[in-house]
């Protein structure tokens, strides 16, 4: 039986879908203002694609959407800076994001919206808004009134009872005038001439950040689906106000699954630049680690405890995703007699049931990775003593394969890339740098992580080596 903890009930509870055999999945996805972080590849990442994954696993038919905000404060102010669209400013961070989920093995989310791409839908859910009376205009921005929706607080559980209007201390920092300092913006006004904005029958200006959410979510899954995700980060302001203006506009519940992923420390801090311990994905493949062992290390520890990130611990992943390849080359390689052996295939049948059992809670994904070592060490043990049979290596083979198209740990049979290739390869992304088509130059470094192949820019030109070398 399949459970979450849902932080809207504080509880954990039975996963019943709205439509039997089939999951909606809304996931917060990045703004777009720079390279992801680890931290934002544990959750939206790590996380959500073993979610997406397990519930396949189970059998769903899942629709996976993760947004794309790509406008908002950084992002105008840092375009307008370098004298470019906001559109051309944000495709080289949108090209290395799925550069990056794919050098981690994620897989891509089945819709991807964009905000910039769904003004219309905005612009709709605020007037249905407005003419409800739960959202007002003041100086050409709409808000939300948060005392329209009495429920207001029921995610994050945070009793609001003090923060009256009026209050000194304001929630956002929107400069126009309020009804009450709770109030948050559904459309900013555009404030000078060469601020992106749109022209639409609100005014020129742009959308808040969360009716964003809103609007694209029930776009493609409906007015209420199964599950919403994200980081905790995420839980107040951001999510609690998504529900607040859903229900809102269509008085229905907006989700019945709220999961969300707790916070990345770095070295038992929390990252931060300012510490020199903010660390992107491509940071760590620039130093020379292998992708899946930082895949591995996200998936440790189980998406609802922090997760310590450490060097000493990804060298240590590093080790554990190397020894599970040679354990599978192994397996797979060693010529074995007919038969089976009944120790081997009761190993088998307790290694998956406890795998099963560990994410059916919750995603545990510590018990389930234990349950795979588990497994290995007594197959290991098998080999060594010569006690290995066909149809046991047949089944164990199968059942890696199983637990692979959920963890995606045990990498691929690839053969090495000879130099050449990889010279024909950074030629050609030299070449797309020059052509400033920085999407495709993101593209060949991502491909070339994934297989093993690290490059490092230098005053003198690209150098590169093999990861581990």
């Amino acid at each position: 039986m399949l459970k979450f903890f849902n932080t809207l009930s504080g509880q954990l509870e039975e996963f019943r879908p709205i439509r039997e055999g089939e999951v909606g999945i809304y996931f917060c996805g990045p703004t777009v203002w720079d390279y992801a972080h680890i931290g934002n590849f544990r959750s939206l990442g790590v996380f959500g694609d073993t979610l997406r994954r397990y519930l396949r696993y189970k059998g769903y038919r899942v629709t996976h959407v993760m947004n794309i905000t790509d406008v908002e404060d950084r992002i105008i102010k840092f375009s307008q800076e370098r004298g470019q669209t906001i559109d051309e400013y944000t495709a080289r961070f949108i090209a290395a994001l799925w550069e990056d989920f794919d050098a981690l093995g994620c897989e891509r989310p089945d819709i991807i919206p964009r905000a910039t791409e769904h003004i219309s839908e905005m612009v709709s859910l605020i007037e249905k808004l407005v003419e409800t009376g739960h959202a007002y205009q003041s100086d050409g921005s709409y808000y939300f009134r948060i005392t329209s929706f009495p429920e207001y607080g029921k995610l994050s559980k945070i009793n609001f009872a003090g923060n009256i209007a009026g209050a000194s201390e304001r929630v956002d920092t929107d400069k126009y005038e309020k009804e009450d300092a709770r109030d948050f913006a559904l459309w900013k006004a555009q404030e000078s001439p060469g601020e992106p904005a749109w022209d639409t029958s609100l005014g020129a200006g742009r959308p808040g950040w969360h009716i964003e959410c809103s609007a694209m979510s029930m776009k493609y899954l409906g007015e209420t689906f199964d599950i919403h995700a994200g980081g905790v980060d995420l839980v107040f302001p951001h999510h609690e106000n998504e529900i607040a203006q859903s229900e809102a506009a269509t008085g229905q519940k907006f989700a019945n699954y709220w999961l969300h992923a707790e916070h990345l420390k770095v070295e038992g801090e929390s990252m931060s630049k300012s510490k020199g311990n903010y660390f992107t994905f491509r940071d760590l493949l620039e130093k020379g680690f292998d992708p899946i062992a930082i895949r591995y290390l996200l998936l440790s520890v189980p998406y609802r405890k922090q997760l310590n990130f450490t060097f000493e611990g990804l060298r240590g992943a590093e080790k554990t995703v190397a020894s599970l390849r040679d354990f599978r080359t192994r397996l797979r390689d060693t010529r074995t007699e007919p038969g089976s052996n009944t120790e081997l295939h009761a190993a088998a049948a307790r290694s998956l049931a406890e795998f099963e059992t560990a994410l059916d809670d919750d995603l545990n994904t510590s018990v389930a990775l234990a349950a795979i070592h588990n497994l290995s060490r007594e197959v290991n043990r098998a080999l060594d003593g010569c006690a290995l049979r066909a149809d046991d290596q047949r089944e164990i083979l199968e059942l890696i394969a199983r637990f692979d198209s959920v963890f995606n740990i045990f990498g691929g049979d690839e053969r090495e890339m000879l130099d050449t290739e990889i010279q024909a390869l950074i030629d050609e992304r030299q070449d797309a740098r020059h052509r400033r088509d920085f999407a495709r130059a993101d593209e060949i470094r991502g491909e070339l992580a994934a297989r093993g192949i690290v490059l490092e820019d230098t005053r003198d030109g690209v150098r590169w080596k093999r990861r581990g070398t």
